[in-house]
């Protein structure tokens, strides 16, 4: 079974950015740790990372219906991006949007999330761990569906 796991806009930046709100972990460091957390799953990753919204939106479209589900962290599209909510909408695969920071305690134009909407569930200020969480349900949910 193999599962997204969609970064946004400065996602590419982690262990540069403010570290009270972002960590110290680059990117490449959390995908290694999925990476381990989903072959003691038996699961696959696939990783995508983009500034683009139109990026994003193309490889959710071409990638998004045959995977087994989507853990997405949409960055600053989070809070207006309709047509990332859109694409995400459009699909039948079950999504969780994840964010390192707990944006519902940050800047007020933060605590809205669009995309939220048209997800199954939101992972929320527990740092890198977050995406450890948002895998291991989407394995358990399609193992409860299978059997």
């Amino acid at each position: 079974m193999s599962y997204l796991i969609i970064n946004g806009p400065n996602l590419n930046a982690l262990g540069h950015r403010d570290a009270s709100h972002y960590g110290t972990l680059p990117l490449a460091a959390i995908q290694e740790r999925l990476q381990q957390r989903a072959a003691e799953l038996g699961v696959e990753v696939a990783f995508f990372q983009s500034n683009w919204e139109g990026a994003l939106i193309d490889h959710l479209q071409k990638h998004g219906p045959v995977a087994q589900g989507i853990i997405i962290n949409p960055g600053a599209f989070t809070h207006y991006s309709i047509a990332l909510r859109d694409a995400l909408a459009d699909l039948q695969t079950p999504i969780v949007e994840v964010h390192l920071s707990n944006i519902h305690a940050r800047e007020e134009f933060r605590r809205r999330s669009v995309t939220a909407e048209v997800a199954r569930g939101q992972v929320s200020g527990l740092g890198w761990y977050g995406y450890l969480l948002a895998l291991e349900y989407l394995v358990r949910l399609n193992a409860s569906a299978l059997g």
